[in-house]
């Protein structure tokens, strides 16, 4: 199945088929998670059968709306999908832009929807394995430590969020 996401051709809000958007380098909608416990970041790697940045470390989780889909309820059905976390309500955060080359002719120009959502201490995230195929905690200083010491195991767009968004986490 296809799955169409809103995008913006010619200046007008449109839904496209996800991989034309991301060939296209289209500007297109998004939503991200950070799960937080205290200074603490939910991370994720994803799983190896991702159609781009497979086996990379990214942010809790991170999709595109479906066509009319709230960017709130989004979040909540991919925290679900890819991690098995339902208790949590994330609180929306702010809107950025970012475009990056996310390799084999493929860009992530997004207008994404952050959000936040506190976790308790004993939260234990369950992987779908087609999805993540590995989580951790880090402080941002262990996390940013290590994008520096080792970039190339890092998403492009986690990177951003932590060079240029990082209040937006930790407001």
């Amino acid at each position: 199945m296809r799955q169409m996401i809103p995008a913006w051709v010619e200046g007008t809000l449109t839904p496209v088929e996800k991989l034309e958007v991301h060939q296209r380098g289209l500007r297109h909608k998004a939503v991200s998670v950070f799960v937080v416990r205290n200074q603490e970041i939910l991370i994720q790697r994803r799983a190896l059968g991702k159609y781009h940045t497979p086996g990379l470390w990214a942010n809790t989780c991170c999709t595109h709306p479906m066509w009319d889909e709230d960017s709130t309820a989004c979040a909540q059905r991919r925290l679900q999908d890819e991690l098995g976390i339902v208790a949590l309500s994330p609180e929306f955060r702010g809107q950025l832009e970012y475009r990056a080359d996310v390799g084999g002719g493929l860009v992530e120009h997004e207008v994404v929807d952050v959000f936040v959502a506190q976790a308790a201490a004993d939260l234990a995230p369950k992987p779908n394995p087609g999805e993540v195929m590995d989580t951790r905690w880090l402080s941002v200083a262990a996390l940013s430590a290590e994008i520096a010491a080792h970039p190339d195991r890092f998403t492009p767009w986690i990177k951003i969020y932590l060079r240029e968004h990082i209040h937006l986490i930790f407001a």
